[in-house]
């Protein structure tokens, strides 16, 4: 399951709309755009801060279903801790569903915020185009048979939609902008990546030395390379639409020291276009190739505070490589609901590859690196088995 960041999605700074939330049809209007779809069957949990209540983070959890009082629980106990982690004092919750599915975990949650000194704005179930509060028992405002709404009607989805922050039908339609190319076109990228491995070898074959990391140290080379030409191609407005290049540079990002290097070079002014560049990668590469690329788009979408893409990049390289260490170091980010502003290059690409460098006689070269390490560009924890063994939302 997935926990959905957002301080106004992937749209830039400047366009970022401003709407007001003063009634339970604005939240319901900006939801779906907040998270990047429109939900179903999930729990959304909308928490605001000082000053001026604005909005800070936007996160959403599957159901239990059939419903779970032990699973209830954990989705309350997980959201109220990210709340508290935050130190937001405004809280909204809306469930999507049939009362059997939302009204056990709402009644959770409730309780939860109340233990928590948290007093919900609001608390609400929506089912086919129609609201329940469960705060208001006021019969004037808050009917039996429910208020009717026009998500697509109201003017804050509007403004949502002119700033750029469109909602796709549901979570499926999102994952399917990341879905691997099939048919003719994977056939393609297959002879392209094999061309490209025959070039990597070629490279490991011309170097050697009495280190481990020697044999590599051409390829690495030549891959930073690769890196700076793919990411000035995107800045540029272009894109690359032959195989070969995507094919290479996924084969070179398996090599950590290039993968860090890209790493550091993700400025969050050119969001956009590092959101195309990884993207496409992760489209278009085998699948051994994606889980570096689908690692680096996950932190650009999270820098972006595109939490449901980021957590979508996530499952694509955990699919491919369910140890893959910088993709569990994510997972566990966006699990904690630490903030984009915290997604930050801890070094520069000099500094990753002075610190490779440095480290060129380890024994393990390429092994992951543990989290703290100070070597790369954050490479995260140590392998694992990629299990999750607690809850998280999920969008």
């Amino acid at each position: 399951m997935e926990d959905t960041e957002s301080t106004g999605g992937s749209a830039p700074p400047a366009t970022r709309p401003r709407v007001r939330i003063s009634s339970p049809a604005d939240a319901l209007a900006v939801v779906p755009h907040l998270l990047g779809f429109h939900p179903a069957n999930s729990l959304v949990v909308i928490g605001a801060g000082r000053p001026r209540d604005r909005i800070e983070l936007a996160f959403r959890y599957d159901l239990p279903d059939p419903p779970d009082s032990d699973k209830a629980a954990d989705i309350a106990a997980h959201a109220l801790a990210v709340l508290s982690r935050r130190k937001l004092t405004t809280v909204i919750g809306i469930g999507y569903g049939t009362g059997q599915l939302v009204t056990p975990v709402a009644d959770v949650l409730a309780s939860g915020l109340r233990q928590a000194g948290l007093r919900p704005r609001e608390l609400m179930r929506v089912e086919n185009d129609r609201y329940w509060s469960y705060i208001c028992h006021n019969p004037a405002c808050c009917p039996a048979e429910g208020v009717p709404f026009d998500v697509g009607a109201h003017p804050a989805a509007a403004a949502m939609i002119v700033a750029g922050m469109a909602a796709l039908p549901d979570r499926g339609a999102l994952a399917r902008t990341l879905a691997p190319v099939s048919g003719p076109a994977a056939d393609s990228m297959d002879r392209a990546t094999q061309r490209a491995r025959k070039r990597a070898g070629d490279l490991i074959a011309q170097t050697d030395g009495p280190l481990p990391g020697d044999r590599t140290r051409l390829l690495v080379e030549v891959g930073r390379h690769a890196v700076i030409e793919a990411i000035q191609t995107y800045r540029d407005g272009r894109r690359f639409s032959e195989d070969d290049p995507v094919a290479w540079l996924s084969v070179v990002l398996a090599q950590l020291p290039v993968r860090d290097d890209a790493w550091a070079r993700m400025d969050p002014e050119h969001q956009e276009a590092h959101l195309r560049l990884w993207s496409d990668v992760v489209r278009r590469a085998s699948a051994r190739y994606v889980p570096a690329a689908a690692s680096l788009l996950a932190f650009t979408a999270w820098q972006a505070g595109d939490g449901a893409l980021a957590n979508i990049a996530i499952d694509r390289a955990l699919a491919s490589d369910p140890a893959y260490s910088m993709a569990l170091l994510l997972r566990d980010i966006m699990d904690a609901g630490v903030p984009p502003s915290a997604a930050r290059m801890p070094m520069t690409p000099e500094q990753v590859a002075a610190s490779y460098a440095r480290t060129a006689d380890d024994p393990a070269p390429g092994r992951p690196l543990p989290a703290g390490s100070g070597r790369g560009a954050g490479s995260g924890r140590g392998g694992g088995s990629g299990r999750r063994t607690r809850k998280r939302p999920s969008r």
